[in-house]
C-alpha cells in the first residue's frame, strides 16, 4: 500500500513539473514578437506599388517610399551620396525630372559626371568620395564591367567579382561640402556607399542640417552603427517602411508627424 502510494506521488509530481514546464513556454511564447507572415511584406509592397508604381527607376521600392513620405511635394532640395547613374537605381531621378527638385550629387568614379550633366541640370554633381575627412584620399575598389559596384572595402566588391581598377579619389566631409555650397538647410538624404555610411556619417553634421528624411543603404555588418547614430542624434526608424524595403532603412526627426493616409 505504501509504495502504490509513492507511486502515485511521483507521478502527481512528474505532471506537475510538466504543467509547469508547459505554463512556462506558453509564457514565452506570449511574450517573443510575433513573427511577420511571410506573406506580409508583399502585401505592403503591393500597396505601395497600386499608389505610386508599376514603374519605378530606383533597384527596389525605394522611388515610391520617398515619394509617399513627401506626398510628391514638389521643389524640395537633396543630396544624393553615392550617386552613381543619373537615372538607373537612382534614388532622386523621380524628384527632379517630375517634381522639379534640386540638389546635389557625390559620386566618385568621374564617367558618371557627363550624363548628371546633360540629363540633371537641376544637380551639381562632385566627382568626391564622403568621408569623415576632407582633402584625404581614399582607395576606391571598382568592377569595369559593372561600375555600379564601387567601394572602399574591396572585400565587399569581391562579392560580386574580383575587383580590376582602383582609383585614388579625393574624399570630402558632408558637412564641409555643404558648407562650401552654401546649402543651410535640405529635406532629403540618400546615402548609398557599399559599406563606408559609418564614416560619411561621421563627418555630417545632422542635427545642424535636420533633413526631413533619410534613405540609408544599411548592410548587416554595418547596421547597428547606423542605427546608433542616428538614435544619438535624435532620428527614428520611419516603421511605415520597415517591411518593404529589407536593405534601406529611413529615418526622420524624432517627433515628426506623418500625414493619414
Amino acid at each position: 500500500m505504501v509504495g502504490m502510494r509513492r507511486m502515485l506521488r511521483a507521478r502527481l509530481e512528474l505532471w506537475e513539473v510538466l504543467l509547469a514546464a508547459l505554463f512556462v513556454a506558453l509564457v514565452l511564447s506570449a511574450l517573443r514578437p510575433a513573427r511577420m507572415p511571410d506573406h506580409q511584406s508583399a502585401t505592403e509592397i503591393d500597396y505601395f506599388r497600386e499608389r505610386y508604381g508599376p514603374g519605378r527607376n530606383t533597384e527596389r521600392e525605394e522611388e515610391w517610399l520617398i515619394r509617399d513620405f513627401f506626398r510628391e511635394r514638389r521643389g524640395g532640395v537633396f543630396v544624393d551620396v553615392g550617386a552613381n547613374h543619373h537615372q538607373l537605381t537612382n534614388k532622386t531621378y523621380f524628384l527632379e525630372t517630375e517634381l522639379d527638385w534640386s540638389g546635389i550629387a557625390i559620386e566618385p568614379q568621374r564617367q558618371f559626371a557627363a550624363g548628371w550633366a546633360e540629363h540633371r541640370p537641376r544637380t551639381r554633381f562632385f566627382p568626391l568620395f564622403v568621408s569623415e575627412a576632407s582633402d584625404r584620399l581614399a582607395e576606391l575598389h571598382v568592377l569595369k564591367d559593372n561600375p555600379s559596384v564601387a567601394s572602399a572595402d574591396r572585400e565587399f566588391v569581391r562579392l560580386f567579382g574580383e575587383p580590376d581598377e582602383v582609383q585614388q579619389v579625393p574624399t570630402v566631409s558632408l558637412t564641409d561640402l555643404l558648407d562650401r555650397e552654401g546649402i543651410q538647410r535640405f529635406d532629403f538624404l540618400s546615402m548609398d556607399i557599399e559599406l563606408h555610411e559609418p564614416q560619411a556619417l561621421r563627418g555630417f553634421d545632422i542635427e545642424r542640417f535636420r533633413p526631413s528624411l533619410v534613405c540609408i543603404e544599411a548592410l548587416l555588418p554595418i547596421r547597428q552603427q547606423i542605427l546608433d547614430y542616428f538614435a544619438q542624434h535624435g532620428y527614428v526608424v520611419v516603421g511605415r517602411y520597415v517591411w518593404v524595403d529589407r536593405e534601406n532603412l529611413y529615418f526622420m526627426p524624432l517627433g515628426t508627424q506623418l500625414p493619414a493616409d
